[in-house]
């Protein structure tokens, strides 16, 4: 979709990296699209089309730019004021629906027909969902080759291509040259793989990165996870496959470092994708900030804490066995028991590279075939836990983002034990949905509240409204401030 370019003109003159991702510069004189913090000099405004996304500027013939690599920008975020049903798709082709999918098959996940969701594409995006999908391959692909030394048919099936022939067929038709060329006019890594696989993920300043790593310390699950200064790792499974994470923020740098080591590396984009989700990398903390100071109450918290972000679980169904262990149970208590669950049930992780990782989590088909007795949780959370597990392994709950969080908490309020603030939790931890509110969570009803009162749920919610459509990140400021003030 074709943006004013008077709205992106400072940005683009100063090389705002606030805009990084959002806006795509093509050039009409070098049939080029760039990022608008690209280093080259600045083509003459009469001479440039700017776009919202990197698919629109190639669906309109430019190629990407080899200087500034739009394949490395912070993304294009999922809720970017389009519909519910685009942010949606959005979330599901990033995380590699369409790689052996179709449009129809996408549509029907959203429940509606493969014409009407093209139709809002090209509405709200000004491109057809294919047109997202091949993008992203793409990116992906120019990623790993220009920071892994994976081999070249590695990486054609890990951003997602059929074949090799694809693959190749489509980097010549983009870039006018084989992506082997592209590798040797690089500065591709030498080292082997045995060291894990880096990727660099960029995201837009301003970024609390510090905060959010403060937040997962206090949560973090002994043997499946670990927190120590600027990283955070843990283990996983995904596709049959298990292995680990390293997240490691850069000072001075608007990027972390992802290190993967797995032995599937078809999996690399799913992976990348969910840290991506987990530490929130494609807000954009400027556009948010902007709406909330216009709130009274609001405005002196954001000022003093900017770039919160929301931090997404790796697995929707870890951070529901965690929200229900955690009812009415210190922090600290549920980490404890719920790092017991792990080690009883889940499988042991062997080939680590970080010594404190000796757990993957269980799936909800170990958990129902596993007794939780004596594990210090009570028995009417054990049922609750196993109900959940029985939910999500018969698909009644999902968290692949095809459901809503009002679906969702509607859903999981039926299992017993699982009330409004425990799904209202779950979904702002899990559906990466930026207007999930537990509204009757104890310490916002404290920390929205003025001389020394606390809320009603009610009045919150009612208070809240005005916060839409951005209330998650209203739960992690006032998290983040009441904490703080508790310690003082």
């Amino acid at each position: 979709m074709l943006l004013n370019p008077d709205d992106y003109e400072q940005a683009r003159q100063s090389r705002d990296p606030h805009f990084d991702g959002r806006v795509f510069v093509g050039v009409l004189t070098t049939g080029i699209y760039c990022r608008p913090i690209c280093p080259v000099r600045i083509p003459k405004k009469e001479n440039v089309r700017l776009y919202s996304t990197a698919a629109a500027a190639a669906e309109a013939g430019f190629r990407p730019c080899l200087r500034c690599r739009p394949e490395s920008s912070p993304g294009t975020p999922a809720w970017m004021g389009s519909s519910h049903t685009v942010s949606r798709a959005l979330q599901l082709i990033a995380r590699g629906a369409m790689h052996n999918g179709s449009v129809t098959q996408l549509a029907q996940q959203l429940g509606i027909g493969a014409r009407q969701l093209s139709r809002l594409f090209q509405q709200h995006l000004g491109v057809t969902p294919i047109a997202v999908a091949n993008t992203q391959r793409l990116h992906f692909a120019k990623k790993l080759i220009d920071e892994t030394p994976m081999p070249m048919a590695q990486i054609c099936f890990a951003a997602g291509f059929s074949s090799v022939r694809r693959f190749n067929a489509v980097f010549q038709q983009t870039y006018k040259r084989p992506p082997l060329a592209l590798r040797k006019q690089g500065t591709a890594p030498t080292t082997d793989l045995s060291g894990g696989i880096q990727i660099r993920l960029s995201y837009r300043p301003p970024f609390d990165w510090q905060a959010m790593l403060a937040y997962l310390n206090t949560r973090c699950i002994p043997g499946v996870e670990k927190v120590s200064d600027n990283c955070y790792y843990r283990s996983f499974t995904l596709d049959d496959d298990s292995g680990e994470i390293k997240v490691e923020f850069l000072e001075g740098t608007n990027a972390a470092l992802l290190t993967i080591f797995c032995t599937q590396t078809r999996d690399l984009y799913k992976i990348a994708e969910r840290v991506r989700v987990m530490f929130d990398l494609k807000a954009v903390s400027t556009d948010i900030e902007a709406f909330l100071r216009t709130d009274p109450l609001l405005q002196p918290l954001v000022d003093k804490h900017p770039g919160i972000r929301v931090p997404v679980a790796w697995d929707g169904f870890e951070v529901g066995v965690r929200a229900i262990v955690g009812q009415q149970v210190s922090v600290k208590g549920a980490t404890t028991l719920v790092s017991r669950l792990a080690q009883r049930c889940g499988s042991a992780y062997t080939n680590r590279h970080c010594a404190d990782l000796q757990y993957i989590f269980p799936t909800p088909k170990q958990i129902l075939a596993s007794s939780l007795d004596g594990l210090g949780i009570t028995s009417r959370r054990i049922a609750s836990i196993k109900a959940m597990a029985q939910c999500v392994a018969t698909g009644q709950l999902l968290f692949d983002g095809t459901m809503s969080s009002n679906e969702f908490v509607k859903r999981s309020t039926k299992i017993p034990g699982i009330g409004p603030w425990t799904a209202q939790y779950i979904a702002l931890r899990a559906l990466n949905d930026p207007d999930a509110f537990p509204h009757a969570d104890l310490i916002l009803l404290r920390a929205a509240a003025v001389e020394e009162e606390t809320l009603t749920p009610k009045k919150l919610l009612e208070l809240s409204q005005r916060w839409r459509p951005w209330r998650s990140y209203v739960v992690m400021l006032l998290w983040r401030d009441y904490a703080l003030r508790e310690k003082k």
